[in-house]
This record gives C-alpha cells, sequence and structure tokens, in this order.
C-alpha cells in the first residue's frame, strides 16, 4: 500500500475513513476466496497468537463478518478439562481441523503450550520441551495432508499494550477483556518475549513460517491481515450463477391470522 499523507492522521495512524472504504473492498475479495475455498474443496487453519490486547479479535471479527459462518468458523478454546489433561497434547485441537471447503481461524491454539502455560507454570518442563520439539513435525502432518496453515503473531509495543489495558479498565463493555492471565502477562512482559523467541527458534520453518503482524496501529495491521491472507490463498473469480427473482405469488386464497393475535417486541424507539 503506497504511503499517501492524507490517509493518515496527525500521530502517524490510517485514518478512519480510508480504512472504512479499503475494507469494503477487502471484504468482497474476501467472499470470493470464501466461494473458492468452497469449489475447490480447499481446507485452510489459520493461526492467531501475540501479545495480549494486541487486536486478534478485532481482525478476526473484520474477516468473518462478510463471510458464511458456514465455511469459515472461528475456535476459541477454554481452558482444558480434567480429561482433555490426560490426552494426547494436539488431540482436542485436532478435532476442529477443517474438513474439505472449510477455513478455521484459531484465536489461540496449540501455542498455548509455548506461550502462557510455560510462562504461567501450567505445564511441566517435560511437556513444554516435549511440545516445542514435536510441534514442527504435527505442523508437517497437517500440512501434507492437503491443509494450508497460516500462522500469525501479533506484536503490540508495552507502551501501546498497556493504553489499551487502561482503555479496558475504563470502558464497562471492555472491562470483561480484562481476565486475570491478562493481568499478569502485563507484568511477565520479558518472560513472554523470551518464550516467544524460544517458540520462534523451534517453529518457524520454512514450511511452516510465522508472520508477524506490527499491531500498534489496529486498522492497519486488519487491511494488512486481510491482504496477506488473500495473497497467501491464491483464487480465482467463479462465474456467477444467474438468479431470477420470480414475481411472488399471490396470496389471495390464504388469511392470515389477526396481528392482535401476536406478541411483539415493544419499539422503544418510536419516531
Amino acid at each position: 500500500m503506497k504511503k499517501e499523507k492524507n490517509h493518515f492522521d496527525e500521530d502517524g495512524l490510517l485514518k478512519e475513513s480510508y480504512y472504512e472504504k479499503e475494507y469494503a473492498k477487502l471484504c468482497i475479495k474476501l467472499v470470493k476466496m470464501q466461494e473458492w475455498i468452497k469449489a475447490k474443496g480447499l481446507k485452510v487453519v489459520v493461526i492467531f497468537e501475540g501479545r495480549d490486547a494486541a487486536g486478534k479479535g478485532g481482525v478476526i471479527n473484520r474477516i468473518t463478518e462478510p463471510m458464511n459462518p458456514r465455511i469459515c468458523r472461528v475456535v476459541a478454546l477454554g481452558t482444558p478439562t480434567e480429561k482433555e489433561k490426560t490426552q494426547w497434547y494436539f488431540q482436542r485441537y485436532v478435532a476442529h481441523l477443517p474438513a474439505a471447503g472449510e477455513m478455521v481461524l484459531f484465536d489461540r491454539s496449540w501455542y498455548n503450550r509455548g506461550g502462557v502455560e510455560y510462562v504461567m507454570g501450567f505445564c511441566t518442563q517435560s511437556e513444554y520441551w516435549e511440545f516445542l520439539r514435536s510441534c514442527s513435525n504435527f505442523e508437517q502432518m497437517l500440512i501434507r495432508s492437503g491443509i494450508i496453515l497460516i500462522k500469525l503473531w501479533f506484536s503490540v509495543s508495552s507502551e501501546e499494550q498497556e493504553k489499551r489495558f487502561q482503555s479496558r479498565l475504563n470502558d464497562p463493555t471492555k472491562r470483561w477483556k480484562l481476565s486475570p492471565m491478562d493481568l499478569k502477562s502485563r507484568e511477565l512482559w520479558v518472560e513472554y518475549s523470551k518464550a516467544k523467541d524460544t517458540m520462534f527458534d523451534y517453529t518457524d520453518t520454512k514450511i511452516s513460517p510465522w508472520y508477524d503482524v506490527p499491531a500498534d496501529d489496529k486498522r492497519k495491521a486488519r487491511l494488512n491481515t486481510i491482504r496477506h491472507l488473500l495473497n497467501k490463498i491464491p483464487y480465482h473469480d467463479l462465474p456467477q450463477e444467474e438468479i431470477e427473482l420470480k414475481p411472488r405469488r399471490p396470496d389471495e386464497e390464504y388469511t392470515r391470522p389477526p396481528l392482535d393475535e401476536q406478541n411483539f417486541v415493544k419499539d422503544y424507539y418510536k419516531s
């Protein structure tokens, strides 16, 4: 994208007006990509990882907004159950992998073990190192099976993260985003940095590379991510089936029940 001065505000951030225009164009392309995935039976997995408050959720929402949820679905797993803790580590993620014609967006993924689980002490040293040794082999299996795997890491500066935490603290609609884990991660910035670097050393491979998304500018991060996905999943326009809207059939022989026998939601915004 050519960096035109009028596209950015005085703080160097992408203007909302320009962002909305670009996003509208990309939505059309996302739908075309979706139809290609469906028609060609592709299996796509996109992993969203990164710092807390880096904007992963916002990007995921923008990607899925114009798309068919039956084709593109989001997987955001919670804390593993006691039974899941006894399973092969990757097992509960495998259950959510796509079938032909599907795209799955993992909002956090098996990389929990390389980050939060390790830093917070939720796994043993043995489990952690076994994950690092086996993860690339696991991903190679997925890729050889025909899955298109795209791994995204969202980076945010400590200053910007702090600003977003403060915003969540002061906004009643966002306070739920401040989980105890988020607050703890704020204290363990350096530990998370070390864990991320080690994780990349083991899992940033030629066959399954990581792509870093600078996310201090949320709008730019969203557009860049969408364009990246469109480039990583080559698609072509498919011929559109012509749809003819035929005249409605007359309903002269049918009498509908009286409206006063039905229940209606109250109109709170009468003109």
